[in-house]
């Protein structure tokens, strides 16, 4: 991939191509995080799609997608680099065996221990590590479910793609990795890593346009069938469930009315298939408050009407 001749639309091309129908606010954001050499911060509810734009990225570049998932109390040690204690220890083992820790000094033998064959190299130091291929992409998964300390250390990276091994010395990207990073926004990213990157809110997408994923990603179902699936997860947004269904749990519900060999929705079919679409027993009995019937009736009119 040639970035300095890549356009918004070569870009629309790409991702399609790789079975990804991003809509144009998105498709744009991605051609500047390309062209600018910036990282990209993706914020949205889950499900819509946010992950999966570093996944494209990869099977459209060809380079090695370096997952980092965020949890509460990640650190240096799990993010950045560690050392490898086991080899170490193995390694002054057979030092003494051989007779070699007695005619070394102590600053000798620690210097030996503080090699770069004893790092262990975590996603982010392998993602600014040299590479002969296409730079990797490196996404940054749940960055909200980090700690604010965890968050700033992110910075000197974002900033200047260096890591800093205090036994070791400055590693430096000969090229930037292609960052991704991705927030459900259980708590706000600091200011200071947002002036970092560039930002897009991911919506849910549209009614024409999530038919058109679950036809890319489900061809094997029935027009009508899809048509009725994208509508009923439409309605289902609607109900202020404690977890709204994302676009993969539309194409989990669609492939699984197919794997049953339905064509369309109705209520039998819903009220069986439920729980590939909602997975909180909480979310299952407001639709069934709702009304299931009442649902595929909305379902069945939306998908009937023009685009």
């Amino acid at each position: 991939m040639s970035q300095q001749l890549l356009t918004v639309n070569d870009v629309s091309a790409a991702l399609a191509a790789n079975s990804y129908l991003a809509d144009e606010g998105l498709t744009t954001t991605i051609f500047l995080a390309l062209a600018l050499r910036r990282p990209l911060l993706l914020e949205g509810e889950a499900g819509v799609g946010k992950t999966e734009v570093a996944k494209v990225l990869s099977r459209w570049t060809g380079g090695e997608l370096i997952r980092l998932q965020c949890y509460e109390g990640i650190d240096a040690s799990q993010a950045v680099y560690d050392w490898d204690y086991s080899r170490q220890l193995l390694h002054l083992r057979a030092a003494e065996a051989s007779g070699e820790a007695l005619g070394a000094g102590t600053d000798a033998l620690e210097g030996q221990l503080y090699h770069e064959r004893f790092l262990l190299k975590r996603a982010l130091l392998r993602a600014i590590e040299p590479t002969a291929g296409p730079p990797p992409i490196l996404l940054i998964d749940e960055i909200d479910r980090a700690d604010d300390e965890f968050e700033a250390y992110l910075l000197e990276i974002l900033s200047d793609f260096q890591i800093t091994v205090p036994e070791l010395g400055v590693f430096r990207a000969e090229r930037p990795p292609i960052v991704i990073l991705t927030s459900n926004r259980t708590r706000d990213v600091h200011d200071a890593l947002k002036r970092r990157c560039l930002y897009h809110w991911v919506e849910h997408p549209t009614f024409e346009r999530e038919v058109e994923i679950v036809r890319m990603r489900v061809p094997h179902v029935t027009e009508a069938l899809t048509r009725q699936v994208a509508a009923a997860v439409e309605a289902l947004r609607t109900l202020h469930l404690y977890k709204p269904p994302g676009v993969a749990e539309t194409i989990d519900w669609a492939t699984a009315l197919g794997r049953l060999g339905l064509t369309r929705l109705s209520e039998a079919s819903v009220t069986a298939t439920l729980g590939a679409v909602l997975k909180y027993r909480e979310d299952v009995e407001r639709v069934q408050q709702h009304g299931i019937g009442e649902l595929v009736r909305q379902s069945v009119e939306r998908s009937a009407l023009p685009a």
